[in-house]
Parts: structure tokens; sequence; C-alpha cells
């Protein structure tokens, strides 16, 4: 199981990663558990206060 946030309205988020076209990583918050991977290193979880979303911040 992955890495899972419950934002401050109580909706749990996991969180995925999918590589692009150019190669590089994208990653991005889903409310299915399917395929949810784990933080990766030198990242923190922050969250918009107006909407609750998750967002995902390098150090």
């Amino acid at each position: 199981m992955g890495y899972s946030h419950k934002n401050s309205k109580g909706i749990t988020y996991f969180l995925h990663s999918v590589v692009g076209k150019n190669g590089k990583t994208l990653f991005f918050f889903s409310k299915k558990s399917d395929g949810s991977i784990d933080l990766p290193q030198g990242y923190t979880i922050g969250e918009n206060p107006r909407t609750g979303l998750p967002l995902l911040k390098k150090k």
C-alpha cells in the first residue's frame, strides 16, 4: 500500500506517478488506491487551504 493523505475535509487521497513523454516523472493524487506509491525521498505534503487538495512539494 502506498502513501495516503486524509485532507481537512476527511477525504483520503493516494499518491501515484506516471512517466511523461519527455521522460520526467509526474506525481499526482487520486482517490483510487490501486497502484499507489510511497512518498518519494526529498518531498513533503502540503494542502490547498481553499480546495483541500493535497500538494507534493520538494524540500
